[in-house]
């Protein structure tokens, strides 16, 4: 059959472009780097800090000690024991607490000492610590030949105000799981009540409409404009004449819009079991930080499917209708304006289904022609509609598709043999009629 050829022909033109390589392998790529490259750096265990911790007072370096180990609270008698053993170097996790007398040396001596010791590699960065710690004008110094090393810095910064805030709850006499109690968050879950009164995560797939909204609405665009050239290129170059001697206009769009639509669901296979492989690897990370998978169902997935494969025949055969129409690119990047305006809008319209996917609203975008193929993958991420009203979804946009792509190969007929001059909309009509 011709349209198998012509099929065969878009799948393999845009398939086998290196733009389209890249493009495909690139976005895993990056994912896989993004995924495998910061478990590997920081999987990777440098050398421990060297530091010298300066504290006049003696009642900040035995905290943050403890801090660095782990221990968030700290006794007076654990301080007491930590001050007896000053004279000797303490290894903390990764720092090391060099021991440095400074009792009878001014400031200038400590500090010539201290920079000769990180000059010569003996530490690696020393910290003062201000007799008036408690004041909020304190300034805490910390003198590194790694000043650069931003964990570094986060570490000390964040121990020193644990170890300056745990001082002074002491001398309140208030404890800091004490004051965690007091200022920390309630605990809080929604749970969302089904139509058979069961309960169920309520935000569980918030993000998971949210993603699938965007992801579709980015490649129909992309799959959209993809025709629109394609369709542009064969009218300039006057292909078309010799294309409409050997096949029917209608066959030759059809085959273009299936050719263009198997090459993006490639594209869409490759990307979708790529993030599978990225997510079972990350999977014990995820669970470790309180992720958790969403569940989608097997009949969703494949709804996923059929209303992509809706929104691409819907968008892309206006894309060649446009496409049909004018007299170059230029011209087709202006008028494609439209479509994509359309699913810009819809994707919006989204936003409602994800806060309330049972108002008359969310009912409505999501059989409505245009916007169903992106509302209704979404509400049924939320939450599981009627069955009738999927399958009225379906048919409702199906008819679309049927009535869209009828009115275009009329004017694909016609218009694809229009030069030099943009068509008006009553030429446009009168060319529905007589095709």
């Amino acid at each position: 059959m011709k349209i198998l050829a012509v099929i065969k022909h878009e799948y393999k033109k845009i398939v086998l472009k290196w733009t389209f390589l890249i493009g495909t392998f690139l976005l895993p790529a990056l994912g896989l780097v993004f995924a495998f490259v910061p478990v590997l750096v920081f999987s990777i265990k440098g050398e421990p800090v060297k530091i010298i911790v300066i504290d006049p007072s003696g009642k900040i370096k035995p905290r943050l000690q403890q801090i660095l180990s782990g221990e968030s609270e700290v006794t007076s008698n654990e301080i007491n024991r930590d001050k007896r053993k000053e004279a000797v170097d303490i290894s903390v996790g990764e720092f090391v607490f060099v021991d440095y007398r400074f009792d009878e040396k001014n400031e200038e001596q400590i500090q010539r000492e201290l920079r000769a010791k990180v000059s010569d590699g003996e530490v690696d960065a020393y910290l003062i610590i201000p007799r008036n710690f408690e004041d909020r004008e304190a300034n805490f110094q910390l003198f590194s030949r790694r000043a650069g090393d931003i964990v570094l810095n986060s570490a000390i910064r964040g121990a020193l105000t644990k170890a300056v805030r745990a001082e002074k709850l002491l001398k309140a006499k208030i404890s800091e799981k004490e004051l965690e109690n007091l200022i920390g968050e309630v605990n809080f879950s929604v749970k969302k009540i089904g139509e058979a009164g069961e309960e169920k995560e309520g935000t569980g797939n918030f993000w998971v409409g949210f993603v699938v909204a965007l992801f579709i609405y980015m490649v129909l665009s992309i799959y959209g404009q993809t025709v629109l050239s394609a369709v542009i290129e064969e009218k300039e170059t006057r292909i078309a004449e010799i294309l409409f001697s050997s096949a029917r206009p209608f066959e030759l769009m059809m085959g273009k819009l299936v050719g263009v639509g198997l090459a993006g669901l490639t594209q869409v296979a490759i990307w979708v079991a790529s993030a599978a492989f990225i997510i079972l690897f990350s999977m014990p990370y995820l669970v470790a930080a309180g992720w958790r998978l969403p569940e989608i169902s097997f009949a969703a997935s494949i709804s996923f499917l059929v209303y992509f494969l809706l929104g691409f025949f819907t968008y892309a055969s206006i894309f060649a209708l446009i496409g049909s129409m004018v007299t170059n690119i230029q011209e087709g990047g202006q008028f494609s304006f439209v479509p994509v305006m359309i699913m810009l809008l819809s994707f919006y319209f989204c936003f409602a289904i994800l806060r309330d996917p049972n108002s008359s609203f969310s009912f409505w975008i999501s059989i409505a022609p245009f916007s169903s193929p992106l509302a209704m993958p979404i509400r049924m991420t939320m939450e599981t509609p009627p069955v009738w009203q999927v399958l009225f979804s379906i048919l409702v946009n199906l008819l679309t598709v049927v009535g869209i792509v009828w009115v275009a190969s009329r004017i694909y007929r016609i218009g694809m043999l229009m030069y030099g001059k943009r068509a008006t909309l009553p030429e446009i009509w009168r060319w529905i009629k007589e095709g």
